[in-house]
């Protein structure tokens, strides 16, 4: 029997990634590693406390696991840091392999959050440990808040141009990891993962509109002028900038990728985004 772990598991991610685990490796003990235990209790698994911040946690929450999936941090400008504690605990608890959640294309990206996904990277090889890079795109459900408030302003705004979007939804990348955990085969591979289908945003401007029966134009902006738009809805100024410089990648094609390494993984086409724009629709 294998004992497979995910850290951030009571994250939106990596409640998904439980939920594969169990209906793919139903024979496999699963844990779920958190800051806070108590909020896995309803994923039906063993729960341990692991916090990125805090290498001791780390050591005891690793003992006898055998496949590791790091879901990367969410805490932009720390992440190498806590990457790096819990790598160096997964190789001191005798984990055989690590999978990693990169970001698409992290060679290359033009897209700033590729920095910190580039040295984690590093950090893998350099460790010695049997590694698998999930290298996703952007999830679907980013979009959702941007539909929101296009419905509510009348049109959508960002500065992706004309650069095509390869999202998958979180469950499609979360069934990806599964396979990757739970399967042979994919010691030292390097997945590019995204949708089957990619978009413009002046393609999701015209699929709302459609589905709506409204006229919800797309207006692209100028990245500084994006990231005023951001901060003028309350966000804080550091991550409308990161969000705005990641839409001004996107206008490069930096989240588009169409050699299907999702659909192929996870042996089925990946959601489309109609239907999620339409899921969307639905649940406002």
């Amino acid at each position: 029997m294998t004992t497979i772990a995910v850290t951030g598991a009571t994250g939106q991610l990596g409640r998904l990634a439980i939920g594969q685990l169990k209906t793919r490796a139903p024979g496999e003990t699963v844990v779920a590693l958190a800051r806070d235990p108590a909020k896995a209790a309803d994923l039906g698994v063993q729960a341990r406390a692991a916090d990125y911040d805090k290498p001791e946690t780390l050591a005891a929450a690793l003992v006898g696991v055998d496949v590791l999936l790091l879901i990367s941090s969410d805490a932009i400008g720390q992440r190498v840091d806590q990457h790096r504690n819990v790598i160096e605990a997964a190789k001191a608890a005798g984990v055989k392999r690590i999978a990693y959640t990169s970001i698409l294309h992290a060679d290359d990206t033009p897209i700033g959050l590729g920095v910190e996904h580039r040295a984690t990277e590093a950090l893998i090889r350099e460790s010695g440990l049997a590694y698998t890079l999930l290298r996703n795109s952007w999830y679907l459900e980013n979009y959702a808040g941007a539909i929101a408030g296009a419905l509510h302003a009348g049109a959508f705004v960002g500065s992706a141009g004309e650069g095509r979007i390869s999202a998958a939804t979180r469950a499609d990348y979360a069934d990806a990891a599964a396979v990757v955990l739970t399967s042979d085969g994919h010691e030292g591979k390097t997945y590019e993962l995204a949708g089957d289908e990619a978009f413009t945003m002046a393609e999701l401007a015209a699929e709302t509109s459609r589905q709506t029966g409204r006229t919800l134009p797309y207006n692209n902006l100028p990245e500084a002028a994006y990231a005023e738009v951001l901060t003028g809805i309350g966000l804080p100024a550091p991550l409308a900038a990161g969000l705005a410089q990641a839409d001004a990648g996107a206008a490069r094609d930096a989240l588009f990728d169409n050699d299907r390494q999702l659909s192929r993984l996870i042996g089925r086409p990946t959601t489309p985004w109609t239907a999620f724009v339409a899921g969307v629709l639905e649940s406002l």
